[in-house]
């Protein structure tokens, strides 16, 4: 079985979170969001992409089809659960997979997949395993968009892939393992935060996608959780993942896309207008990411998506309140050169790694430390995440799973219903 070029697609929604327990904590929680994701060529239609959670201390990013486990094991769990859980899923895999890496622990699940830390039984290096059962026909798809991907690219900041093994009806992708976690988490922990730090995060992604955008391909779901530090040391260097609804352009040299995808807060206008669109909606969602790695807040956020998508739609955003007094107009302008309505004028990669900004590293900005702004910015967001996600889980509460998921699929096209207005 082979796994070749295929179509991006949606998964079915996920069961709304049940706590907002420890979500202080870890603060990159405020920025997951389901995303969307619809058909290329065919009339789109919005499901959301992945429950409002995050996996703490593991690699995370897979794809667009794994999700981290609803109840991964606790440290209090006894060892011997925990072992008996760990047998069940190492039973699962092929035998050639088994002979080459110990499978030590499930990180990750999704609709058609599972990911497991291993390691190396030779080396001992540690990896990532993801599954893919690829019986189904969404399942196919979902393995064949990802390896047609990730078997192009080798790139110091993109996750790699190491080895493939195929069996009938599963595929078996061992990845690096980044252990150093997500960007917020390092930035929470670290106590101090400067402009010069937010250039060398920046510099490093951007070196990333301009790779990426060399080889015509367009990750269509940039955003911090998806940033990913490769280890817990200081001189870690940052890995772009997830490729779940990274596309490689059409037949033909065709590099314009259609589908509309991407997670909410990140979509560029042009997705949102149902136009062609080019890589350039990377380069709006690094604008976003760098307004949040500055302040710890979203440029554009409603919990109305119609309100949303008309703010993004305008370009709405400003630099009121704290820290931005203390942010450098040099790093404004980056941003504004970013979050640019009109495509044809938004920075390139390229172009963005010879901004003064990045280029100099900040040498002419201030030093301050951002620091505590951005960790009050985040947790306010946090605390008012969790409250909605209690709400929302109130008003549902009542409905069965497949009454609740034909609630969720109805607000869902309700709101697609709304965007032939947002050209006005």
């Amino acid at each position: 079985m082979g796994c070749g070029a295929g179509k991006v697609l949606p998964e079915p929604p996920p069961k709304a979170a049940k706590s907002c327990a420890g979500l202080v904590k870890t603060m990159v929680w405020c920025s997951r969001a389901p995303r969307i994701c619809g058909w290329e060529d065919e009339p789109p239609l919005k499901k959301p992409q992945g429950p409002l959670g995050f996996l703490r201390g593991d690699f995370w990013g897979l794809g667009g089809d794994c999700e981290p486990p609803k109840q991964s094991a606790p440290i209090s769990v006894p060892e011997h659960v925990h072992r008996i859980k760990v047998a069940r899923y190492r039973a699962k895999f092929d035998p050639r997979v088994i002979a080459r890496y110990d499978i030590k622990a499930l990180i990750g699940r999704g609709s058609f997949s599972r990911v497991v830390r291993a390691e190396h039984r030779t080396t001992r290096q540690p990896f990532a395993i993801k599954m893919i059962e690829t019986r189904a026909k969404e399942g196919k798809e979902v393995c064949e968009s990802e390896l047609n991907i990730l078997r192009r690219v080798s790139h110091h900041n993109i996750i790699q892939l190491i080895e493939v093994f195929e069996a009938q009806d599963r595929v078996y992708m061992v990845m690096e393992l980044a252990t150093g976690g997500e960007l917020f988490d390092r930035i929470i922990a670290k106590g101090s935060f400067t402009e010069r730090d937010a250039t060398k995060v920046l510099h490093m992604v951007l070196d990333g996608i301009r790779y990426l955008h060399g080889l015509g391909i367009t990750h269509r779901d940039l955003k911090p959780e998806n940033l990913l530090y490769y280890h817990p040391g200081a001189d870690s260097k940052i890995l772009v993942t997830d490729f779940g609804l990274a596309s490689s352009g059409r037949k033909g040299g065709d590099w314009s896309m259609m589908t509309v995808c991407g997670t909410p807060e990140y979509i560029a206008p042009e997705i949102l207008l149902r136009r062609p669109y080019s890589n350039a909606v990377d380069m709006w969602a690094l604008g976003v990411i760098t307004y949040i790695l500055l302040s710890g807040s979203m440029p554009f956020e409603d919990e109305s998506r119609t309100r949303l998508y008309r703010m993004i739609l305008k370009g709405k955003y400003s630099y009121v309140g704290d820290p931005w007094p203390s942010v450098s107009n040099l790093a404004k302008d980056f941003i504004d050169r970013l979050l640019n309505v009109d495509f044809n004028d938004r920075l390139s990669a390229s172009e963005a790694l010879q901004h003064p900004w990045i280029k100099t590293m900040a040498a002419s900005s201030s030093l301050k430390n951002l620091h505590r702004s951005i960790s009050q910015n985040l947790r306010r967001r946090v605390s008012s995440r969790c409250q909605s996600s209690k709400s929302a889980q109130s008003s549902k509460s009542g409905y069965s799973g497949k009454s609740r998921r034909l609630w969720e699929r109805g607000i869902l096209e309700r709101d697609m219903l709304y965007q032939p207005h947002y050209e006005q």
